[in-house]
C-alpha cells in the first residue's frame, strides 16, 4: 500500500536527530556575529568603527541594495520558522525529530540577520529606519510560496532557496573583496558555507523522501518547478508602499550585479536534478513517470528561454541607501 505523506514523515522522524547532530553546529564552537565585528569593549572600539566605516566608503550603492535586500530577507527568519513547524508530520510540541532539526536550523540562520544588520549599522551607508521598516513589512505581510503544509513541495523549496541564498551571499562576499573589503567578504562568506551546508542537509531529506514514496515525491518536485521559486522576500516592501512594491527593482539590482542571476536560477535546477537522479529512480508509476520526463527536459526549455532574456539597464533608486558622499564622519 501505498504511504501517506504523514506516515513517511513519522517513519523519517526518528532518523532526523542524527541529521541534526550531523548537519548542524556545535552551539559552543559556532561562530557567532560578535566574532566579526568590532568589540564595543575594547578600546580600540572606535578607531575600528571609523576603520569600518571608511571601507563601507568604497562600496557602490548598488552594492548596498542587494547586501540591504539579503538582510531583511534574512531577518525575516520569524516568518519561515513558523512555516517549517506546522508542516505536516511536524509536532511543534515535540523536542526530537523534525521539530528539533528546525528549532537547530532556525538557531544557525538567526546569526546571519544579526550579524548584517549590525554591521549596515555602523557603515553609515543605509537608513537603518527605512530598512527596519522593510523588514517588519516582510514579517507581518507574512509568507506564501502556495505550498500549504505539504513538507515534500516544501524541502524541494528549501534545497532550491538555501543553493539560491547561499550563491547570493558568496558573490557579494566576492565582490566586497574586489572593492578590498575583506572583513565584509569573511562575513559574507562564512553565511554562505551555513546556506551550503543547511541546502546539504534539506537535499538529503528529499533524498531519503524519494526512496521511501518516489512517486508523491516526484510529483512534488514537478510540481515546484513549475510553480518555479519564488524568493523568501517577494513580498518586500519600502515605507508607503505596497505589499512587494519593490522585489522586481531588488531583484533586476542583483542580476545587474551578477550576485543572483537566471542562469544561476537554472544550475540550481538541473543540480538538484542530478543530486536526486532523477533519471535513474525506477518503479515510478504513469503520473510520476510523465512528472520525471517534465523534470528532467526542464533545464534545457529554460536555456532558451535564458537565450531571449534582455535585462533592463535601470539603475534603481532605494530609500534604505545613503550615498558615501553623505556619510557623516565621525568626531572625535
Amino acid at each position: 500500500m501505498k504511504p501517506t505523506i504523514n506516515e513517511v514523515m513519522t517513519f523519517l522522524n526518528k532518523e532526523v536527530d542524527a541529521w541534526t547532530d550531523h548537519y548542524l553546529k556545535d552551539i559552543k564552537t559556532n561562530w557567532q556575529p560578535s566574532d566579526f565585528l568590532p568589540d564595543s569593549t575594547s578600546d580600540t572600539f572606535i578607531q575600528d568603527v571609523i576603520e569600518l566605516r571608511e571601507l563601507s566608503k568604497e562600496l557602490p550603492d548598488d552594492f548596498f541594495v542587494v547586501l540591504v535586500g539579503d538582510t531583511i530577507t534574512e531577518e525575516a527568519l520569524p516568518t519561515y520558522e513558523t512555516w517549517l513547524m506546522h508542516l505536516d508530520g511536524v509536532d511543534i510540541k515535540d523536542d526530537t525529530g523534525w521539530s528539533k532539526w528546525v528549532r537547530g536550523w532556525t538557531g544557525e540562520e538567526n546569526r546571519h540577520g544579526d550579524l548584517l544588520n549590525k554591521y549596515l549599522y555602523l557603515t553609515g551607508r543605509v537608513n537603518m529606519r527605512e530598512v527596519e521598516v522593510s523588514t517588519q513589512h516582510l514579517i507581518a505581510d507574512g509568507y506564501d510560496i502556495e505550498t500549504g503544509t505539504h513538507p515534500y513541495k516544501n524541502f524541494v523549496y528549501t534545497s532550491f532557496q538555501e543553493l539560491a541564498t547561499k550563491v547570493s551571499h558568496m558573490r557579494v562576499g566576492n565582490l566586497a573583496k574586489m572593492f578590498g573589503n575583506k572583513s565584509l567578504s569573511r562575513m559574507c562568506k562564512v553565511i554562505a558555507a551555513d546556506e551550503g551546508r543547511h541546502a546539504t542537509a534539506y537535499k538529503h531529506f528529499v533524498k531519503r523522501i524519494f526512496e521511501v514514496d518516489p512517486n508523491e515525491m516526484m510529483l512534488s518536485f514537478a510540481d515546484m518547478m513549475k510553480r518555479k521559486i519564488t524568493m523568501p522576500a517577494h513580498y518586500m516592501r519600502e515605507s508607503g508602499g505596497p505589499k512587494g512594491d519593490i522585489f522586481e527593482r531588488f531583484s533586476e539590482t542583483a542580476q545587474q550585479l551578477g550576485v543572483y542571476t537566471f542562469r544561476d536560477y537554472i544550475d540550481i535546477m538541473d543540480s538538484l536534478i542530478q543530486e536526486w537522479k532523477i533519471e535513474e529512480i525506477v518503479g515510478l508509476n504513469d503520473q510520476a513517470e510523465r512528472a520525471r520526463d517534465y523534470l528532467v527536459k526542464l533545464p534545457s526549455r529554460f536555456e532558451r528561454v535564458l537565450e531571449r532574456m534582455k535585462l533592463p539597464e535601470i539603475n534603481h533608486d532605494f530609500k534604505w541607501i545613503i550615498p558615501s558622499k553623505d556619510v557623516a564622519p565621525i568626531i572625535l
